[in-house]
């Protein structure tokens, strides 16, 4: 059973650096798409970014340049730095997989896509 399990979250002061971690209990890097996804109260799921098996990035428009996601295989961890954060960063951030590669599936931001979730870690950027 594939679990994930994030870390890294809490409380941090706008245009701090924080870097999430999600540990994936199964090897799972390498037929498969993993990503960050954040929910905000009030808001929708919002896909943050992704990285699949070959090294493919893909990130929303709200975060490029600010955010860079990465993994590990060898660790089985996938990562996510947070630059320049702001208080619209905020909120429960949640590591997913899903087997289709960015390459047979360009489409990331369907939350429904992923199979797998993890149980989130709390960012609140204050200003």
């Amino acid at each position: 059973q594939v679990r994930l399990a994030e870390s890294g979250g809490g409380s941090v002061l706008a245009g701090g650096s924080p870097r999430l971690s999600c540990s994936v209990s199964k090897f799972f890097f390498s037929t498969s798409c993993m990503g960050w996804f954040r929910h905000a109260p009030g808001k929708d799921g919002e896909g943050v970014a992704v990285i699949d098996s070959d090294g493919r990035t893909a990130y929303a428009e709200a975060v490029k340049g600010r955010f860079t996601i990465s993994q590990d295989s060898s660790e089985r961890t996938l990562y996510l730095e947070m630059n320049s954060l702001t208080v619209d960063d905020s909120g429960t951030y949640l590591c997913a997989a899903r087997l289709v590669t960015l390459n047979d599936r360009p489409s990331w931001e369907k939350l429904s896509d992923y199979g797998w979730w993890g149980q989130g870690t709390q960012v609140t950027v204050s200003a």
